[in-house]
This record gives C-alpha cells, structure tokens and sequence, in this order.
C-alpha cells in the first residue's frame, strides 16, 4: 500500500484542496491530509476544526485519513509510512518555495518523493486567505468551499 501525506494549514480547506487529494488518490492508496501545527501563524480555525472540515469534506473519497502534525514534514511522513509528499502548484509563483522545499526534504529524506500536482483550471485562483477575506465580508463563497466550510465560515464571522 502506497501512502502519501498532504500537508497544509488548510484554513479553510478549499475545493482546490480537495481537487489535489482526488488527484492524489489516482497516484496513491491512502492519502493522509495532515493539518501542520504552527504556532508562528494565526489561523482562523482551530486544528480540531480544521480537521473536521476536512474528514467531512472528505467523507466519500476512500483512502483519505486525517491528521496533524508539528515539526518536520519529512519526520512526519517517515512515521506514517509515506513514500511521497503532495504539494499543490497553483501558479509559477508557488513553484520557487515549494522546488527548494523539495529539495531540502530529499535531502533529509532521500526515500521520500515530493510530488506536486495541479488542480483544475477553474481552482487555481483560490487560497484559503482569499477565502477567509471573502467571508469576513458576508459575501458568499460557497462555490469554493465544500458546503461544511461554508456553514464554519458562516458562524466564525456571524453571517450564519
């Protein structure tokens, strides 16, 4: 069985998320979303929350498991068993970040590919931070996010 871990803060998770784990669940059997704990940044949700946007979200794709984690993705991923680390490319501009990161882990972790995988077209405009802005304003992002997010995101800025 080929595991490979999807990290991200996924605050929110996005249809573009969710496009890359489909994506990814092609190339692997289980793909492990892992919500990355980091104290350095703000986020709007907490990582339980996070976490369950994303097994809900998630609910009918089999072979999605959910997780977090803090540290090293690659101490992460050896962990867990995984052969590779998915990262999303959205534009050029993601590339020059997510190519040294890739590097840097192949260095720690020689047995550990990264694999980068676009979304569709039509999600590579979105970024959770667009989102959440969005949303603060009470507009409607529903056609980016699963209808779950869409509910959190209603409640955290009182537009339920």
């Amino acid at each position: 069985m080929k595991t490979a871990i999807y990290p991200g803060s996924f605050d929110p998770v996005t249809n573009g998320h969710l496009d890359v784990i489909g994506r990814a669940l092609k190339l692997f059997d289980k793909v492990i979303v892992s919500v990355a704990d980091n104290p350095a940044k703000t986020a709007l949700f907490s990582i339980a929350e996070r976490q369950e946007m994303i097994r809900q979200s998630c609910a009918d794709l089999p072979g999605v498991e959910v997780d977090t984690f803090a540290g090293l993705m690659v101490e992460h991923a050896r962990a867990n068993g995984a052969v590779a680390i998915i990262r999303g490319l959205r534009a050029i501009s993601d590339f020059e970040f997510e190519f040294q990161m890739a590097l840097m882990n192949r260095n720690m972790a020689p047995d550990i590919n990264t694999v980068f995988l676009m979304p569709h077209d039509q999600y590579t405009h979105l970024n959770s931070s667009i989102i959440r802005e969005i949303a603060s304003f009470g507009k409607d992002v529903s056609k980016f996010v699963p209808p779950i997010v869409s509910q959190y995101l209603r409640d955290k800025f009182g537009h339920g």
